[in-house]
Formats: structure tokens, C-alpha cells, sequence
């Protein structure tokens, strides 16, 4: 197996500090908002690397965290007039609520910032026992000529570098590239003890602590957006090894942003657009189809007529998996046939190759095509042929569809999923009027629905789904 490293800039071989085991940490999102599609592909693209790599057959421990005190954090709460607890505590329930209508599986940890300063305090310590790190008025901040790698994963020159819209300006600096590690205490901000003075942590020695707190150091995969390679993850490093003495991790992974027509897709453009209402329009699973449609260092392109496009060509990847199910006939335990058994390889060689999941589709769409056109194959082998093409779905995070979405209507399909969004957007935001509202919508439909721990059962006319499992 091959990965890109954005560190090497090349192609190489995935070998693990630990034979068959992965350590994998990616950067959550910061819990000030609802989440928008740009999140959604970044969740999308290391759910499926992580799905795979348990696929291929590694026993993966996958960290993603909540930045949960944050500037917008503060912000948000303070023009609320509420505690900036309750802004994090609120959008992350959204997140995961968004994220699970989306299939995203939970990583085996989901640490939150707050949990973990007695932590960033330590590694902050070591950094100005060991002369990285100084003190100016309750402020601690890096000194980047301290560490001369600086630089190295986003390509940057350190004497080129000039103070830009990221860059802190203060005159109390060494330098002013130098980032803030401990951020003193500020009138109606949350704050908490330190050496220095109270205070709160800087963003970046955030997921080095809890990076290094639940993976241990170096780790294997760091991953994130391609807008987080510079500063954050180039001063995660900078902290991580001027502390420890060892390389962060070994491989860095980034997926490219989402372009609305010439423009990315931002909240300062006002062009953002959130997943839950992406969803309202949109089957999840042909959304994720649409993401890996492209390899995930490309930028992608949003438009909704290709999201569309992938809900059709989603019915045609599930359509001999659910024709199958009429056969009474049980496949056996006979190996595949050898032209069936080959899809597997080129699919296994596709994702192999820096998960490459656009090659990686086109071997399972013309699977689907060979398995549709049965081609004088018995029914054992169209049913095992079947299985195998489900099993590959499943390593990329798709799922089968439920009988209720498979019979019903499809333009009644997609109205029902959209008042059951809608209906759990009312209730995580706490509108329990609205939640009735759709509620009796559904009832007019002769939809039924049970709200579980999963998501939401519903019921039409005998057949059952959920909805966020």
C-alpha cells in the first residue's frame, strides 16, 4: 500500500511503526457552528482511509478531536449572553448528528480540548524548560528560529515568511511569526490555572497533546484538510519535536477543499452550505458517492446536479445486491469465479494506490454491469458475486439500502428522509413544536417514526428503515 505524504511530497510505502497496527489522528472541527459540506468531505475521506485500512487489515486506533475552546467559541457565547460550554456542547451534538446521517463511523477516541489542558500545560512546560518557549505577560509563545525545520511540510521559507492575516501582529514578541502556545486570561473569557497565570490554551498545542496523550509519539497518519497544512499542522510539528525529540508522525495525509464554480467554498464568502441541508435534498449515501468520485487531494467540485448524478448511479452499484435477495438459492462456500474474483483485485489495487477511490468505483460499477448481465452465470455465483460487491461497498462506508428505501417510490423516499432531517435538526436544536409539526407530515405520508439512540426508526406501509444509523 501506497499513501501521498505531504511531508516527502512523494508516494510511499504505508509501513507502520508497529507491524499491523495503525495510529491515525485527524483534526476535528472547531464547535462554534453547524457543519458544513467542507467538513463533511474532510469526515468522509478519513472514514473511508480508516474503513479501508481495517478492510486491508490492520487493527487501526483512529483519533479525531473537538476544538471546544476557541476565539469564535468565546465570540458566539458572548453574543448570546450564554456560557461558551453550552456553544461547544450544542454543536457537537449537531456534528454528530450530522456526521452519523452521513455514515461516518466514531473513532475509537473523540477527546475535546478542555479535557486535556493539564496536558497542553505539561508540553508547553517541557518547550520553555528546553528554551523553544518564552513568557511575556502570562503569554507563552513558540520561537520558531529556535526550530529550524520550520517550515518543512508546507514548503515555506522561514525568511519569507511575512506577518500575514494569520499571523498575530504584537510587538511583545521575539519574532512576530513566533504562535501563542498559552493565551493569558481576558475579561468574559473561560480560563484555567497555570505556571503562568491563568489563562487558555493556543489552538496548536491542542492536537499535539491530545495526539500524543491517546497515540503516543511519533504516530502514524496526522490527517486534515489541505487549509490546515500551514500553520497549524506545521507548528503542531515544530511543538511535537522540539518537546519530544522524535518525528510527530511518519506520514501526512490532506484532502483539497470544496470549490463553489472558482471560489472555495468558505464561511467568509458566504457561500457556505451545510450538510443537514444537503441532506434535506440529497440521499447520504449518494453524497459520499459525489465525494469519492474524486481523489481526495483534488479539489472537488460542488454541483447539484452531480450530487444528482450520484444518487442514480447509486441505485445502479446496489441494484444486482438487491436482486440477489430474490434468490432462495444460499451462495456456498465455493471460491468466485476467476472474472468475478479479479474485481476484487483491481478494487484492492485501486484503494491500495493513495486510496484512489474514483479508480476504486470504476472497478465496482463494471462489476455491477458483469453481474447485471449474468452472462449464463448460475445463481450461486451471481448471489456470491453479489456478496463480494457489498463487501467492497461496505469498505468505503456505503450502506445497503433497507427495504423501505429500496420499494418505496423514490420521489416519496426522498420527501420522507428530508422531513425526518428536518425533524431531527427541530429536535437537537430543541424546537419541539416544529418536531410535532413534521411529525403529523409524516403521519399524513403513513410514515411512523421512533426516535432511538441510533437515529429514527420509521415505518411505511410495513416496511422499516432508520435514518442516522
Amino acid at each position: 500500500m501506497k499513501v501521498y505524504n505531504t511531508l516527502t511530497r512523494s508516494k510511499e510505502d504505508l509501513v507502520p511503526l508497529t507491524p499491523g497496527e495503525i495510529r491515525m489522528y485527524s483534526c476535528g472541527v472547531t464547535v462554534y457552528d453547524i457543519s458544513h459540506v467542507g467538513h463533511a468531505r474532510m469526515m468522509v475521506v478519513f472514514d473511508v482511509i480508516s474503513r479501508y485500512l481495517r478492510f486491508a487489515g490492520y487493527r487501526v486506533t483512529f483519533v479525531r478531536n473537538f476544538t471546544d475552546i476557541d476565539d469564535k467559541i468565546i465570540r458566539r457565547a458572548n453574543q448570546e449572553g450564554v456560557d461558551a460550554g453550552e456553544i461547544s456542547e450544542r454543536y457537537i451534538a449537531a456534528f454528530r448528528d450530522d456526521i452519523a446521517a452521513l455514515g461516518v463511523q466514531a473513532p475509537e477516541v473523540e477527546p475535546k480540548a478542555t479535557r486535556h489542558v493539564a496536558e497542553m500545560i505539561a508540553l508547553i512546560e517541557r518547550l520553555v524548560a528546553g528554551g523553544y518557549a518564552y513568557v511575556v505577560d502570562g503569554d507563552v509563545y513558540f520561537e520558531i528560529r529556535r526550530f529550524p525545520p520550520y517550515g518543512r511540510l508546507s514548503g515555506k521559507n522561514l525568511e519569507e515568511l511575512l506577518v500575514g492575516a494569520r499571523v498575530e501582529v504584537d510587538e511583545r514578541k521575539r519574532d512576530p511569526r513566533d504562535f501563542a502556545l498559552w493565551k493569558s486570561a481576558k475579561p468574559g473569557e473561560p480560563s484555567w490555572p497555570s505556571p503562568w497565570g491563568p489563562g487558555r490554551p493556543g489552538w496548536h498545542i491542542e492536537c499535539s497533546a491530545m495526539a500524543m496523550k491517546h497515540l503516543g509519539t511519533p504516530i502514524d497518519i496526522h490527517g486534515g484538510g489541505d487549509d490546515l497544512i500551514f500553520p497549524h499542522h506545521e507548528c503542531e510539528i515544530a511543538q511535537s519535536e522540539a518537546a519530544t525529540g522524535k518525528p510527530f508522525a511518519r506520514y501526512w495525509l490532506h484532502n483539497g477543499m470544496i470549490n463553489m464554480g472558482a471560489e472555495k467554498m468558505s464561511k467568509s464568502l458566504g457561500n457556505t452550505l451545510w450538510i443537514r441541508e444537503i441532506l434535506k435534498r440529497h440521499d447520504a449515501d449518494a453524497v459520499r458517492l459525489w465525494i469519492l468520485g474524486t481523489h481526495y487531494r483534488n479539489p472537488l467540485e460542488f454541483a447539484e446536479e452531480r450530487l444528482a448524478e450520484a444518487g442514480r448511479a447509486l441505485e445502479r452499484l446496489w441494484g444486482p445486491v438487491l436482486e440477489a435477495k430474490k434468490y432462495a438459492e444460499t451462495a456456498g462456500a465455493d471460491a468466485l469465479p476467476r472474472d468475478l474474483a479479479a474485481y476484487r483485485e483491481d478494487f484492492v489495487a485501486a484503494m491500495d494506490d493513495d486510496f484512489n477511490t474514483p479508480q476504486a468505483l470504476g472497478v465496482l460499477f463494471e462489476m455491477a454491469r458483469a453481474l447485471n448481465r449474468r452472462d449464463g452465470r448460475s445463481a450461486q455465483d451471481f448471489v456470491r458475486g453479489t456478496r463480494e460487491l457489498a463487501t467492497m461497498l461496505a469498505a468505503l462506508g456505503f450502506r445497503e439500502p433497507t427495504p423501505a428505501r429500496a420499494d418505496m417510490p423514490r420521489e416519496l423516499s426522498e420527501q420522507v428522509r428530508s422531513l425526518i432531517r428536518e425533524r431531527a435538526a427541530a429536535r437537537a436544536s430543541r424546537d419541539w413544536s416544529r418536531a410535532d409539526q413534521l411529525r403529523a407530515e409524516l403521519a399524513r405520508l403513513e410514515v411512523t417514526v421512533k426516535d432511538t439512540p441510533q437515529g429514527t426508526d420509521w415505518e411505511w406501509k410495513g416496511l422499516r428503515a432508520t435514518e442516522g444509523s
